[in-house]
């Protein structure tokens, strides 16, 4: 007689456990952790050949859609070098219910104190003035744009949204390794990475007691339409865009459809007497709100970097009368400054008048005496960076001595510059490889995005007034670095108690579909590309 138990498959048999500590599937004494049962229980009911198909069956639907991303060495728009679709992996990154309240709280609080530090920085200056935050910590980074000074969004918050790269330690707990302040990218990609694992696991997904991301985007296109002042009914809002040639372009195309935004590059747009319209075939339409996917230097020529050919002409000086409100707001680069998570808890006590509940990845800013001697002291133990050459990463255990010579002497003459931060070792969580037809262990890099309440926007900062979409995107390899680096992506699900309706933003056509030739939505970019 068979032994049927033999047969059978089971989760442990499909992704053994590792009996210690992290695996994010698994506790220290090798028990899956129950938010991970019914995703785990309903892959080892499939068989190798089915999962191969549903994998390649994903792959088919994004290459369908068009869901590509575009690598490149130096001026994206001179050097593209590959364009292509990005592997989605078919075991998501599962959180439970009661971790995700705390990362929840975590990030509401980030995205407040963000905000207070971005109105301090471009204000007052009190936490400067105090000894809170040294000042070559903002007056040295590119970030800081100084005609940004006094620059206001109106209401209470000139932080919109807000995207936090996260990792989970080896002991189930989370850190913020970054910030990302400027032109958030991602939640496009989680979007469309929800719709194709709804699309390629079908059963698994319909049945699945996860939150669902339609809901923040929802509040996203409320929160935009309320930045317009109430100066008309229907506001026009636009997303802005750096063209076909960016990394992101599939991403900012899919939002724009998604939430009915007409999708603009800067030649598109024009200043006339401090108010922004788009160029179209009929008149000047004027624009209320830009959701902008650029980044702070490139978006005004006049004002901030002169080889911009990105941007819009005096966009900052519209933003100053008031006549257009920009998402985020002009300046926020400067919160992206690694060396500022050294200073976050003490800001945190300062500003809020509480404890950093989400900590960051251990950082010295090698400008405090003290903690550059430690640095140089264990040099080999920091991955340093250089905010005078952003992106770049120094190792001191994988540089020549001659390299090392040159980094040290550096650091002598221009501290301030330099910022140290401890590798990150991360818990390891399933992905499957269709090689093999098995799943294997990855570490993954996880973005998550919050955004002022759409119906808090004229309320005071201090009545918490952000939410964090229920899910997010990661990306697969170590822990920190970039997503374009990355060719394979992850859906991350939050469980909930019970299964969750189904929501969509997507239109659909209710009559007749009418083409018009008005012109009065289309910019004149894009008829001119017609002819």
């Amino acid at each position: 007689m068979t032994d049927e138990s033999a047969i059978t498959p089971t989760a442990e048999n499909l992704y053994p456990p590792l009996q210690r500590s992290g695996d994010a599937v698994y506790d220290a004494a090798g028990t899956m952790l129950p938010h991970w049962n019914y995703v785990m229980e309903s892959l080892a009911g499939m068989p190798g050949a089915v999962l191969n198909d549903r994998q390649a069956k994903a792959r088919r639907l994004l290459r369908d859609d068009g869901a590509t991303y575009n690598i490149y060495t130096d001026n994206f728009r001179d050097k593209l070098n590959d364009s292509r679709t990005w592997g989605l992996d078919l075991i998501p990154n599962v959180i439970s219910s009661d971790d995700w309240a705390a990362i929840e709280s975590g990030l509401v609080e980030r995205a407040e104190l963000l905000n207070l530090l971005l109105r301090d920085i471009y204000g007052p200056r009190q936490l400067i003035r105090t000894g809170v935050i040294p000042p070559e910590v903002i007056y040295a980074n590119r970030g800081f744009l100084r005609a940004c000074q006094g620059l206001r969004m109106p209401g209470e918050h000139d932080l919109i949204i807000h995207a936090a790269d996260m990792a989970r330690g080896p002991d189930g707990n989370m850190m913020v390794l970054a910030d990302r302040t400027q032109s958030p990218s991602g939640a496009g990609y989680a979007l469309e990475n929800r719709i194709t694992l709804a699309r390629a696991l079908p059963s698994i997904y319909r049945e699945a007691p996860i939150k669902r991301l339609a809901g923040f985007l929802q509040a996203q296109h409320r929160c935009l339409a309320s930045l317009a002042n109430g100066q008309r009914e229907q506001p026009n809002i636009v997303l802005l865009s750096p063209g076909p040639g960016s990394p992101g372009y599939f991403e900012h195309a899919w939002l724009a459809n998604y939430m009915n935004f007409s999708l603009v590059e800067g030649d598109d747009l024009v200043v006339r007497d401090g108010q922004v319209a788009m160029r179209t075939l009929g008149v000047l339409k004027q624009v209320d709100v830009i959701l902008r996917q650029i980044n702070d230097p490139w978006c005004d020529p006049l004002e901030l970097r002169p080889d911009s050919l990105l941007g819009v002409p005096g966009l900052l000086q519209a933003a100053r009368c008031g006549n257009v409100h920009i998402a985020n707001a002009l300046g926020p680069g400067i919160l992206e400054h690694p060396g500022l998570s050294a200073f976050l808890p003490s800001l945190c006590q300062a500003l809020l008048g509480e404890k950093l509940l989400l900590p960051c990845r251990e950082t010295l800013w090698c400008g405090d005496a003290r903690s550059l001697e430690q640095v140089k002291s264990e040099i080999d133990g920091w991955i340093l960076r250089d905010i005078s050459k952003p992106g770049r990463l120094y190792h001191a255990d994988q540089m020549g001595l001659e390299a090392l010579r040159d980094l040290r002497i550096s650091m002598e003459r221009h501290p301030y510059l330099f910022t140290a931060q401890r590798p990150v070792e991360a818990s390891v969580t399933p992905g499957f490889n269709p090689q093999t037809g098995t799943l294997e262990r990855q570490s993954a890099t996880l973005r998550f995005f919050s955004l002022v309440e759409p119906d808090d926007l004229a309320k005071p900062v201090n009545e918490r007034n952000y939410r964090v979409m229920p899910g997010g995107l990661a990306w697969v390899g170590e822990p920190g670095a970039p997503l374009m680096k990355s060719r394979l992506v992850k859906d991350i699900w939050v469980m909930a108690p019970v299964p969750q309706p189904h929501i969509s933003l997507l239109r659909q056509a209710l009559g007749p579909i009418v083409v018009t030739r008005d012109g009065k939505d289309l910019p004149c970019r894009v008829a001119e590309s017609l002819f």
